[in-house]
């Protein structure tokens, strides 16, 4: 019996570490590239949103109609991004999920998650207040 118990857990804990694999720098180039994520973070539904752009450069919002410019850049085996407005990086490690990527901020020590929830048909949409009439 005690054999069984042994081979589920081991089945389990295999699949369970098939299902959320650590994305390479490149692995996370080549599924960001070109694209805009939506995300959400424990229930917040949506959280905010990242498109990522040529030469590594990113727009962040939280939808608020305001964007951050920046770019990412890899730091070890994390994916960090510093912005105009905060230089000092964020970091992140990126996981593939069946259900798209899974992401935990590195800096925080109650680790934030994100899950990305969709994906965008165009660029973000920045209202803010750089915006004229």
């Amino acid at each position: 019996m005690k054999q069984l118990i042994s081979v589920v857990l081991l089945a389990l804990s295999t699949f369970a570490a098939q299902a959320e694999t650590q994305l390479s720098p490149e692995e996370f180039e080549a599924y960001v590239s070109g694209k805009t994520l939506y995300f959400a973070s424990e229930g917040q539904l949506p959280y905010g949103a990242e498109q990522y752009r040529a030469d590594r450069r990113v727009r962040w919002s939280y939808l608020d109609g305001e964007c951050k410019e920046g770019q990412w850049f890899v730091d070890l085996d994390l994916i960090c991004f510093v912005y105009h407005d905060s230089p000092e990086p964020q970091c992140w490690s990126f996981y593939a999920t069946e259900n798209g990527l899974k992401a935990l901020f590195e800096n925080d020590p109650d680790q934030t998650v994100l899950y990305e929830v969709s994906e965008a048909s165009g660029p973000l949409q920045c209202y803010g207040p750089e915006v004229g009439a």
